[in-house]
């Protein structure tokens, strides 16, 4: 799969204008973000690039933000040749090691997660990911039912396998994805889990402890009722994708309609993950 590149330039502009642009390209089907020195790069699958929605969609930020963007196709090959050079290991609270194949394992960590990163999300790099593991290190998954929606690389759930949950269902709609997934899956011996490549529609009729689900604010509303019929009483839901200000409310409003309990969440730079229980 081809992907383009969007190059922004922003020559003054604050964190949080810079910000509002990524969420109004994360709601057009964006799903990779890098920061750069003068602004930042925005990817999207090719066969989801439509270029006169986007200037539709960032025609309210005119006058209200400095920006001007490039755009750039970038193929598949040069796009995996771009994640290597550019993939650093990170490092979550003295627990997490994340790598990629091309680094040295690092001693000192309970836990490693090795992630080829090709082209799919979820590196451990956003800061939603990165604060989904952490929401995860306080929560018991030992021989738990686990869901893992929007999966990316599959990080998450090989953090729930790694934590000891028993089964790690795995659903992503992209099939790069849902390959990435089955493949880092393999690398990290997380035998626990299977993936499938689809939406919302293939949620196996099944009941889970945990369910996670970090993509974007959007999705999480349109699914919201999915997860609910198939979380547990008592069962834990995490969503990230989305701000803090205005789309955390929006988010407890929604949920409370599906007797899911907000209880805490972590913020970084205006990104959201939180906790939410089934009552």
């Amino acid at each position: 799969m081809d992907y383009y590149e969007i190059d922004f330039t922003l020559p003054a502009a604050e964190d949080y204008q810079r910000d509002l642009l990524i969420d109004a390209l994360a709601g057009l089907g964006c799903d990779t973000f890098e920061e750069t020195e003068t602004g930042f790069k925005a990817y999207i699958p090719s066969a989801e690039f439509d270029q006169s929605v986007i200037d539709e969609q960032l025609a309210a930020y005119n006058g209200v933000v400095d920006y001007s963007y490039q755009v750039n196709l970038i193929p598949q090959k040069n796009w995996n040749e771009a994640w290597e050079s550019n993939f650093e290991p990170i490092e979550i609270q003295d627990k997490i090691f994340v790598r990629a194949t091309f680094h040295q394992p690092k001693e000192g960590f309970p836990y490693e997660i090795v992630i080829d990163p090709k082209m799919a999300f979820g590196t451990g790099h956003h800061q939603t990911t990165s604060m989904m593991l952490k929401l995860m290190l306080s929560e018991g998954f030992a021989g738990k039912q686990v869901l893992d929606m929007g999966c990316g690389t599959g990080i998450l759930a090989i953090m729930a396998s790694k934590l000891g949950a028993d089964q790690v269902m795995a659903i992503d709609y992209d099939p790069v994805c849902y390959d990435s997934t089955i493949e880092n899956a393999t690398l990290n011996h997380a035998d626990s889990i299977q993936a499938l490549c689809g939406s919302k529609e293939v949620i196996p009729d099944a009941q889970y402890d945990v369910i996670l689900a970090n993509i974007n604010r959007n999705i999480l509303l349109d699914q919201m009722a999915s997860y609910a019929g198939v979380l547990k009483p008592g069962g834990v839901i995490f969503f990230s994708g989305f701000y803090e200000s205005p789309d955390l409310d929006i988010i407890k409003e929604a949920a409370a309609a599906y007797r899911l309990t907000y209880t805490r969440h972590l913020t970084r730079n205006d990104w959201v993950a939180a906790r939410f229980i089934m009552r």
